[in-house]
């Protein structure tokens, strides 16, 4: 798939970006707006290896349907697209897009919004009374922080700006949210091959 330009929407028509750093934050930024018009949203973005760098693409659909290797697919081939014009590496490097999950990670103020109540876990570069893992009920999240309920008692108030990394935890409340979310049987959301499917990598040569 050729994109014949860049295209760009303006800032207040594109959802807050997911926290990151350096290198993959500008990819994150650099790709949003493609996958935007086409009605996706950049869940993370990450960066394995150094040799060979692969960059992992998670989205989702916009419309709150579920992902599948199709969207991937179309995904992979726009983002390689704008990348490979973007050139954010030296040399070779490979593209992988897939959903986000069931338990996926929390990376937006509308992901912990969107799934308040849920159970999930939080791990913290700083240490916040001498733990850096927590593990509680979502309670409430504002720019500056999340609150826990935490599952040995008491809750907890957390800093995003330290937040090292963050994921829902699957449980039956969470499948079932997510299946009448999509608008699918429980079983459907369970069993579907596609749901967590990546699509095949691609390789990139700058």
């Amino acid at each position: 798939m050729a994109l014949t330009g860049r295209l760009f929407l303006f800032l207040d028509e594109i959802d807050e970006l997911p926290a990151s750093e350096g290198l993959e934050s500008r990819i994150a930024a650099t790709i949003t707006p493609t996958l935007a018009a086409m009605g996706y949203e950049v869940v993370r973005v990450m960066i394995q290896g150094k040799q060979t760098p692969t960059v992992q693409i998670m989205a989702d659909r916009t419309d709150g349907r579920l992902i599948g290797v199709a969207d991937c697919e179309a995904i992979s081939h726009a983002a390689g697209a704008v990348l490979d014009v973007d050139d954010p590496f030296k040399g070779e490097w490979h593209l992988e897009v897939s959903s986000p999950g069931i338990d996926r990670p929390l990376t937006r103020t509308k992901d912990w919004e969107r799934f308040a109540g849920h159970l999930a876990i939080a791990e913290m570069s700083i240490p916040i009374e001498g733990r850096r893992r927590f593990r509680g009920f979502i309670l409430g999240v504002d720019e500056a922080s999340v609150r826990l309920k935490l599952e040995d008692a008491g809750e907890v108030t957390l800093p995003r700006a330290d937040l090292r990394r963050a994921k829902l935890v699957l449980t039956d409340e969470l499948i079932a949210a997510s299946a009448a979310q999509a608008g699918v049987s429980h079983e459907g959301l369970e069993d579907d091959p596609e749901d967590d499917a990546p699509a095949a990598p691609l390789p990139k040569r700058n």
